[in-house]
């Protein structure tokens, strides 16, 4: 998969190739440079530092954007839930959360047994989410034009 240049996006995407060799032959080495893992996740920071520019406005991240979606669509979830739903260890979406909770975006509450802690969205939450939403919209349109209809 080759990414365009992205000029429209005002960003400069370096041209991507994922490759994924067929490894059956024993003489078969491959740099790790080469490596489909590899070059993924250097097109998604790519595609994340894009979104974290458009939302810097907010003040609100990329990465910070999708913990507040998943947490206004549950309204209100157990870390366990929602670290399941972001594909996240609970430990990280943890640390992920301080920021937002001392902001006043995110509360959290103990739950029945002591071990479980829910997490809800605070007004200050929902009105920062319902700004930021047309930023990522934007963006998302911007990244869809520029990369197609399949990113």
């Amino acid at each position: 998969m080759g990414l365009a240049n992205g000029s429209k996006l005002g960003l400069t995407i370096p041209k991507i190739s994922v490759y994924a060799p067929n490894m059956s032959t024993a003489d078969s080495c491959l740099h790790p440079s080469q490596g489909t893992c590899f070059n993924l996740r250097k097109a998604t920071r790519v595609v994340t530092q894009l979104f974290d520019d458009k939302l810097c406005p907010s003040g609100v991240r990329a990465t910070q954007f999708s913990i507040l979606w998943v947490i206004g669509g549950a309204q209100s979830a157990p870390i366990n839930d929602l670290a399941r739903k972001l594909v996240m260890d609970r430990t990280t979406l943890t640390h992920n959360l301080k920021p937002l909770e001392q902001q006043g975006l995110i509360e959290s509450k103990p739950g029945e047994d002591r071990r479980t802690r829910y997490v809800a969205l605070t007004a200050q939450g929902r009105n920062t989410l319902e700004q930021v939403l047309p930023l990522w919209q934007e963006t998302q349109a911007e990244v869809v034009e520029q990369l197609g209809m399949g990113a």
